[in-house]
């Protein structure tokens, strides 16, 4: 495949190699620093595999996003959502009216609603569960996506119960799935500087079994481009690759292009100002290399990286475009420009431009419908 475009052998043969089979940690960490016409023969080959995988179809889903608070206990560095009580930006909803923003939602169209907020100090188990009951008798049919690894820990600790324990009630209360956040790196010595107060790498992967081993699936993200490696990003992909292949609990992957402008970890001059271009590529292809079969659907984040940019991703092997969304708050309070909500007629604009097949989605991509 690539005998007439002048590239290194070694990088040939790990190309090679991964149309057949997943590569390895060390193969991929030497495909993420890539450059001229290696990096071309890498986007050429993760397309091809999405091509083999999935086919031509760009899929996307109606959704709605509801942060219901920015009060967070949490010292983040590279968040600039969370806001202290006595601010005058500090806000709270309470689930009589997340419910009502979630009816609002489905009577729009919206067939899935995303709802997280701040880790509030007076936020526990029961009250997600209350959420949760509020929003299944508001809209008895809305898929409910909620509640990130971080919120479910912060949960179980306020209602002193057990992980297991916990997701087993929010199931019951119409929990459908979880949003894989809070993985930022999965690396604890980059952990201890980009998010000190969070979970280390094994109780988030602790969480995130737990909730595939009893019937919660999640989405897994990465979020880059701050203090991180490119060795800890393919660390990362790789830690992600293992729950997979343990659980299967995982619909789909979402590299998250870190937001620099208004973060603290960037102002206090300790972080860089965001990934390149070339480096989202990088990180799309590679992933897709990396989980080949194992985790077919990537997501690209439109939100972060705007309209233009995400379906030039959609050609490094990403299949997916997120979700119309709604009240996308957390990525524009860091300083993304690219808006918190779209409709489906510009996904199908850009998709059908780039020659691909728009299909809407349910979460778990069991119910594709060519449009």
């Amino acid at each position: 495949m690539f005998e007439q475009l002048n590239i290194d052998p070694q990088i040939a043969e790990i190309l090679e190699k991964s149309l057949k089979t997943r590569i390895s940690r060390e193969e991929a960490l030497e495909l993420m620093k890539t450059t001229g016409r290696d990096f071309q023969a890498l986007l050429m080959t993760a397309d091809t595999l999405r091509e083999e995988l999935v086919g031509d179809r760009v899929t996307y889903i109606k959704n709605w996003n509801i942060n219901f608070t920015n009060m967070c206990t949490g010292t983040c560095g590279f968040c600039a959502f969370k806001r202290e009580p006595e601010s005058s930006e500090s806000y709270f909803l309470n689930p009589d009216e997340i419910a009502k923003r979630a009816k609002k939602a489905w009577d729009n169209g919206a067939i899935e609603v995303c709802i997280q907020g701040g880790l509030h100090e007076d936020v526990d188990a029961y009250f997600y569960e209350e959420i949760l009951k509020k929003v299944r008798e508001e809209c008895p049919d809305i898929y409910i996506h909620a509640f990130s690894p971080m919120e479910i820990l912060h949960g179980a600790e306020g209602a002193g119960m057990s992980l297991k324990d916990e997701l087993k009630m929010l199931k019951e209360a119409g929990l459908n799935s979880m949003p894989g956040n809070a993985a930022e790196i999965l690396n604890d010595d980059v952990r201890k500087i980009l998010c000190p107060s969070k979970m280390n790498t094994d109780k988030w992967v602790e969480i995130v079994e737990t909730a595939h081993k009893n019937g919660v699936p999640t989405t897994c993200t990465m979020m880059y481009g701050h203090i991180e490696e490119l060795k800890h990003r393919v660390e990362h992909l790789d830690i992600l690759r293992g729950i997979q292949g343990r659980t299967g609990g995982f619909t789909e992957f979402v590299p998250l292009t870190f937001m620099h402008t208004y973060t603290p970890i960037y102002r206090s001059g300790i972080s860089s100002p965001g990934s390149t271009g070339v480096e989202d590529l990088k990180v799309y292809a590679v992933a897709r290399l990396m989980f080949r079969e194992l985790l077919p659907n990537i997501q690209v984040s439109w939100v972060k990286l705007g309209f233009k940019f995400a379906q030039v991703c959609l050609t490094a092997g990403a299949n997916d475009l997120g979700g119309t969304l709604g009240e996308e708050n957390i990525s524009k309070s860091a300083g993304a420009q690219y808006g918190v909500k779209t409709e489906p007629e510009n996904f199908q604009r850009i998709i059908r431009n780039m020659g691909r097949v728009p299909a809407e989605r349910n979460t778990l991509y069991t119910d594709i419908k060519r449009v």
